[in-house]
């Protein structure tokens, strides 16, 4: 567990609230979540409409929330599974952690440093505006990054194995946010971001 992780900090200097609560998982349960997932997740390619092209993405995600909600984000479309036990159990314990409620979860797998997303903001108008959006990372340590839409400036973090990270307030509003690729990096990583969904 990180001790030295000050949760009531924001990493952001404005428009916005992002804190980092650090490792929630010891080393012998991260590892387990991440196995049972890889194993049991029925993961799909992504699909996105990028300059009017629908591409298939290497990264693989999938969909999970209270009931069968359709997600439309990139050109796609995506109904949520219903809730495996292990995601359930993992969802209280984020709830409990950071004090937020969420009804939903959109798991990515990236295979290595090659798979990443680009700048973009969570703000499809599926989500609850200006909810919480926790996201948890399981395997590789990967940086990620923030970038105000308006001044440019930049934060980034390293997100450890079996980190929370929790984005709320007008966050994806004003910042984008994104996984750079790294050839540095050549094992999977699997982020759950748990969302409110509009019902």
């Amino acid at each position: 567990m990180d001790l030295f992780t000050d949760p009531t900090a924001n990493l952001l200097p404005k428009d916005g609230v992002v804190h980092d609560y650090g490792q929630i998982l010891d080393a012998a349960k991260e590892e387990q979540l991440f196995r049972q997932l890889i194993a049991e997740v029925p993961w799909e390619s992504d699909e996105v409409v990028m300059f009017g092209k629908r591409i298939v993405t290497s990264r693989k995600v999938a969909w999970y929330g209270d009931a069968g909600f359709t997600y439309k984000y990139s050109g796609t479309e995506k109904v949520a599974l219903p809730w495996m036990p292990v995601l359930t159990g993992l969802k209280k314990l984020v709830e409990v952690r950071c004090g937020e409620r969420f009804n939903s979860c959109l798991l990515n797998l990236y295979h290595d440093g090659s798979e990443g997303m680009g700048w973009h903001s969570d703000d499809e108008a599926t989500i609850v505006r200006d909810s919480a959006i926790a996201s948890v990372s399981l395997g590789v340590e990967r940086k990620f990054s923030f970038k105000h839409r308006e001044t440019k400036e930049t934060v980034s973090l390293m997100l450890e194995r079996g980190s929370l990270l929790v984005m709320k307030g007008e966050t994806q509003r004003f910042w984008r946010h994104s996984l750079p690729k790294t050839k540095k990096v050549d094992q999977p990583r699997i982020n759950l971001t748990f969302r409110s969904f509009v019902t």
